[in-house]
């Protein structure tokens, strides 16, 4: 149970008097068109040299406003949120629309307009809904199969997305989005994707990015997506030599107290004094030199007189367990993270939508008070002459759901560094998932054996007693271990269990081994149902669940979860292949999973591919003398040259 906060505490009541506006409305841009002139308007650009892109999803336009500085114009935007369509149309010429991207119709609109406009690059961030089971495994097959979906299934946008993709087949293709869509056990949607582009022809590049590494001075992890059409290789940008504070963003921006508002209302400005940093002179390139002595909106929510108390004792390291007890207004047990002073030496946490509705989490370094707008917006990396349309509540909002313009344009640079270069790409990940299965399916003998088990009680037995033995004691202890096909067998022969164990002193993993069986005697169906095993086996053997569900296949197609795995060794030779050792040590669950992934693909080999990445790094690809000259993959593996064994060294067979 949590702490008790007093009864007196809370039913304090304190009052903080309500601040509406200022509303701020956007004209449109100057160069704004409407569907009948957009294609004059595009037309003329490209005749005058400019290469054209596309926002979907668009927002406020963060990715927008950084693709530009790139060297793109986005003539093209859509998006669903009104204030943003607002804000997007004010700062960008072409067409901005307010479209339902899950409408049938629209997806084949915008798709005619981007191919008949020849738009280069499109951009965006669908949204990401989750799925059931059987939802899955349908929508894999018509992927799988090139087959578009009904429209009934674009309601999930990065259906949309993709069949706008298949439709206009731009020459680069670039998608932001949340590490979580990528990040789950099967990773579906992500693999789905590429598994669709590469049948497309493009060459896809993915990886999770901390948006500091280029210069956001923010905590931010992002997937990105980046895809060239005609097999042309993607280079990542290289990141900045160091981080920039949150100080080093905000420190110029004038000091001011909660709740304060300008006089002019959303024309209102705060004094300024002028900038301090590099990072600052930045933000402050295209303002009007008249307005150089200014600042909009550097406004914020009022603060309670309570939390006023509160804030004037926090430092960045103060958790809300560490405020005293009658000034708590939540759980501590439950919202030990309900306050953030913000570090000024140090990153910003994530800025997201929810900054619109709680700023608790954003409070300034040095005044009692959460961020202004201007300040998030600062830390979002958009300049100070950009403004956001609506009320502040609207402006925060899409604030935190934007895409940091600094990142969208040295991702915008690199797409078009990666074009002009046209190097080509490796072999797509069908391939390379083709060459594995192959491989698997033609071994005779493996070191892993319980990757062919015919149970997943085989699977649970392998690999929780012979993981790690020797090739010798496997060969000889797999077909007694083999002959228990489910809990019941285990049970009724635990002296052979024990006298087994004792061979390789592994007494412990036999008793783990017989405690599992016992409590799955119960329910033995539980291990044939992707879901129940998990819980039937514990959180503490969550790997060997997902490794019996891999090697065994559901009974129920519809259940087919293919999770994939980042132990087994598979990191080594993720690490190996893509020549960067740093996926081995860290990222299991970020980049290294992605790499895995890669690897394996989403066709129908995916899963053999799996399993034979799995025996790969046991037999072949092993931490100390990798015999190279046997692996399926050698002629793509970036590491093969200083990997490679002698020629003389004895075939695994």
């Amino acid at each position: 149970m949590g702490e008790e906060v007093p009864e007196e505490a809370t039913q304090r009541k304190y009052g903080v008097k309500l601040v509406r506006g200022p509303f701020l409305r956007l004209a449109p841009h100057r160069e704004a068109c409407d569907e009948e002139s957009f294609m004059s308007y595009a037309s003329k650009l490209r005749t005058d040299g400019a290469r054209l892109a596309a926002d979907l999803f668009s927002g406020a336009g963060g990715l927008s406003l950084g693709l530009e500085a790139a060297g793109y114009r986005v003539v093209l935007a859509a998006d669903k949120d009104p204030e943003a369509t607002e804000t997007h149309h004010h700062h960008f010429g072409g067409l901005t629309v307010d479209w339902d991207l899950g409408n049938a119709d629209r997806v084949e609109r915008i798709a005619k307009l981007i191919a008949d406009a020849k738009i280069e690059l499109l951009a965006g961030g669908p949204p990401c809904q989750p799925f059931s089971r059987a939802g899955r495994s349908k929508i894999r097959d018509r992927v799988r199969n090139g087959f578009p979906d009904p429209s009934e299934d674009r309601k999930h946008l990065w259906r949309a997305y993709l069949e706008i993709i298949r439709l206009a087949m731009p020459p680069a293709v670039l998608m932001e989005n949340v590490p979580d869509m990528a990040l789950d056990r099967e990773m579906f949607i992500l693999r789905a994707m590429v598994h669709q582009m590469e049948h497309l022809g493009y060459a896809v590049e993915e990886r999770v990015v901390d948006t500091s590494f280029y210069g956001v001075p923010q905590f931010r992890q992002r997937l990105i997506l980046v895809a060239l059409r005609d097999g042309i290789s993607f280079t990542w940008p290289e990141g900045t030599p160091e981080q920039v504070t949150v100080w080093n963003a905000i420190g110029d921006l004038p000091s001011v107290e909660g709740g304060w508002r300008p006089k002019g209302g959303a024309d209102g400005w705060a004094e300024y004094e002028g900038p301090k940093t590099a990072f600052q002179r930045r933000m402050r390139e295209g303002m009007d030199e008249a307005e150089a002595d200014r600042v909009y909106d550097q406004i914020t929510r009022p603060v309670r007189p309570d939390d006023e108390v509160v804030f004037q004792s926090m430092t960045s390291g103060t958790r809300y367990s560490d405020i005293p007890v009658n000034l708590r207004r939540y759980r501590a047990d439950i919202f030990d993270d309900k306050y953030k002073r913000l570090d000024e030496n140090g990153l910003s946490r994530t800025i997201t939508a929810h900054i619109a509705k709680d700023g608790y989490w954003y409070i300034h370094p040095r005044d009692n008070r959460t961020l202004t707008v201007r300040e998030a917006a600062r830390i979002q990396t958009f300049p100070d002459w950009y403004r956001f349309a609506g009320p502040p509540s609207a402006a925060f909002r899409q604030i935190g759901n934007a895409v940091p313009p600094l990142l969208g344009e040295r991702l915008g640079e690199a797409v078009m560094k990666s074009i002009a270069a046209a190097e080509p790409a490796t072999l797509p990940t069908a391939k390379i998932s083709t060459m594995l299965a192959e491989w698997f399916r033609a071994r005779t003998h493996l070191s892993v054996p319980w990757l062919r088990a015919r149970t997943r009680w085989q699977v649970i037995s392998g690999d929780i007693l012979l993981e790690r033995l020797s090739s010798h004691h496997v060969q000889l202890m797999w077909p007694i271990a083999a002959r228990w096909e489910e809990p019941a067998d285990t049970l009724a022969a635990d002296k052979d269990l024990f006298n087994v164990a004792a061979w390789v002193d592994r007494k412990k993993r036999a008793e783990r081994l017989l405690k599992i069986a016992s409590h799955l005697a119960k329910d033995p169906e539980a291990i044939r149902d992707d879901q129940l095993i998990h819980s039937a086996l514990g959180s503490s053997n969550a790997a060997i669940a997902d490794l019996a569900i891999l090697a065994v296949r559901s009974e129920s197609a519809e259940d087919a979860e293919e999770p994939v795995l980042a132990g087994k060794g598979v990191l080594r030779v993720a690490a190996r292949l893509n020549g960067d050792p740093a996926l081995e040590r860290r990222n299991r669950m970020s980049n290294g999973r992605l790499s895995v992934a890669r690897i394996i693909g989403d066709g129908t080999q995916a899963r053999e591919a799996h399993l034979g990445l799995i025996e790969l790094a046991n037999a072949v690809c092993r931490p100390e003398k990798p015999s190279c000259s046997l692996c399926p993959l050698v002629m793509v593996c970036l590491s093969a040259d200083t990997l490679r064994e002698d020629d003389s060294d004895e075939e695994v067979k």
